[in-house]
């Protein structure tokens, strides 16, 4: 491809032309690409980055105050850029719609590595090194409406119907594997400045300062690798589509917004999505923060968070597969997935109020119930995303997600919002993650599922 927007076979139109009398055929060489896993891992390791990016400050938030005089604000702040990113989404939605994901993902590439490029500057002045750390984190969520959208796009461009959740899955979920990545390089390069061990001496703050100029430059460095990946190589779409959905014609841009928004079922599924997604989002940014009060450790907060996220990972993956082989039955496996995270939610709530419930706490506690609200949470990401796809077709997918993960980052940003004007007793948080569960929970029970993309390819394709 070369940094060409398209190849000649990719400007062929997507449907060959079909004789008369012949109607719901599959379309003309219908093929599922090879390379296909080549696109999804390029843009998953982009994701990954992302998310390490975003989520990097928040489980070293001691180690931050310490080297770069931040305050428990200021880290509420770096994490709210992620949410502030999306604000134009609508730029790179139409960006994606217009131009394809070619275009779009090169565009927040270059800001990642913009981003990435400012927050390493070694600057001696604290004061400037604090603004420019605060401007790389908000490059890097420019990125977020791309790379938090994109993944059902990409997949029924590239994946067969029986490999389209799996894939959806795959790279909608790599970002959230950046950030629980976070929770493990952060703590365990970058020392706590009150974690000594027995006759040592506590980490200078040049020495805590060293090791995180030591991950930003790393990560500057994976982001501008996988940058010059996608700029040699990275298709818009296959020359021939996979699918009947994927060559079947599409709403124009405007019409799909219009119809997102006055389509009462899908602002339903969408809200679901956004309290549940967007207040995990927000309280696993600030975790460390949140255990602090129950005596957890910085690295120990960090192994939670990151177990928390690699298990929502692993199993959405799973239940996205589970998903393709049996289709269908995307309700009924939210409805389990938001019932063990109200349940689990409350849980945890409930034990760190332990002064008031008298319940038991203990690492195992604080460990299981906060893991298993992340395992629920966060692998009902791609479920999400395949339900409000199937609930608006033919409502092209990267408007559909960026509107779904748009209202996600805006429940995120608000909770950060509030965050900063009450950051000491975050007993209010807990309660916040058991009614979003809640909430969602309801909405989903309510809702009233409809397949018309997995009825094309099901049934005009034969």
């Amino acid at each position: 491809m070369g940094a060409a927007s398209s190849t000649e076979a990719e400007r062929e139109p997507l449907l060959a032309p079909t004789s008369a009398g012949t109607t719901n055929s599959q379309p003309v060489n219908s093929r599922v690409y090879g390379r296909r896993w080549l696109v999804l891992t390029l843009f998953s390791l982009l994701a990954l980055m992302q998310g390490m990016v975003w989520n990097f400050w928040g489980p070293i938030q001691n180690s931050a105050v310490k080297a770069y005089g931040f305050t428990k604000s200021d880290i509420a702040v770096l994490v709210l850029w992620g949410p502030v990113g999306f604000f134009p989404w609508l730029l790179f939605m139409w960006l994606m719609d217009k131009k394809g994901l070619r275009a779009s993902l090169l565009l927040s590439a270059f800001f990642m590595l913009l981003g990435s490029a400012m927050r390493s500057i070694p600057l001696t002045d604290l004061h400037l090194r604090r603004w420019l750390i605060h401007g790389g984190q908000f490059l890097n969520g420019l990125a977020g409406p791309t790379i938090m959208s994109a993944g059902p796009y990409l997949s029924t461009t590239w994946f067969a119907p029986d490999q389209r959740a799996t894939a959806t899955a795959v790279a909608s979920l790599f970002s959230y594997l950046g950030g629980a990545t976070s929770f493990i390089v952060g703590p365990l390069i970058v020392p706590a400045p009150n974690n000594s061990q027995t006759g040592a001496a506590p980490p200078s703050t040049a020495f805590i300062r060293n090791r995180i100029q030591l991950v930003l430059y790393a990560e500057l460095a994976a982001i501008g690798l996988f940058f010059v990946a996608v700029l040699l190589y990275f298709p818009s779409r296959p020359p021939v589509p996979p699918s009947v959905a994927a060559a079947s014609q599409r709403l124009s841009y405007r019409s799909s917004i219009c119809r997102l928004l006055s389509n009462f079922r899908f602002l339903m599924i969408a809200l679901a999505y956004a309290v549940s997604t967007g207040v995990i989002g927000g309280w696993s940014g600030v975790l460390d923060m949140v255990l602090t009060p129950a005596n957890v450790s910085q690295v120990d907060a960090g192994w939670i968070g990151f177990w928390s996220i690699v298990g929502g990972c692993v199993f959405g993956i799973a239940m996205a597969r589970f998903a393709d082989s049996i289709r269908g039955m995307l309700k009924l496996i939210l409805v389990l997935m938001l019932a063990g995270a109200s349940l689990s939610s409350t849980w945890f709530t409930l034990t760190c109020l332990s002064t008031i419930t008298h319940l038991p706490v203990t690492a195992a506690i604080l460990y299981t119930s906060c893991i298993l609200v992340g395992i629920f949470v966060n692998s009902s990401v791609p479920i999400f995303f395949e339900l409000s796809i199937e609930t608006v077709y033919p409502v092209p997918e990267g408007v559909t997600c960026g509107v779904v993960t748009f209202l996600g980052n805006l429940a995120t940003g608000l909770l950060l919002f509030f965050l900063t004007f009450y950051p000491t007793n975050l007993s209010w948080l807990n309660w916040c993650v058991t009614g979003s569960c809640l909430f969602s929970l309801v909405l989903v029970l309510f809702f009233r599922e409809s397949y018309d993309r997995l009825y094309l390819d099901v049934f005009v394709s034969v």
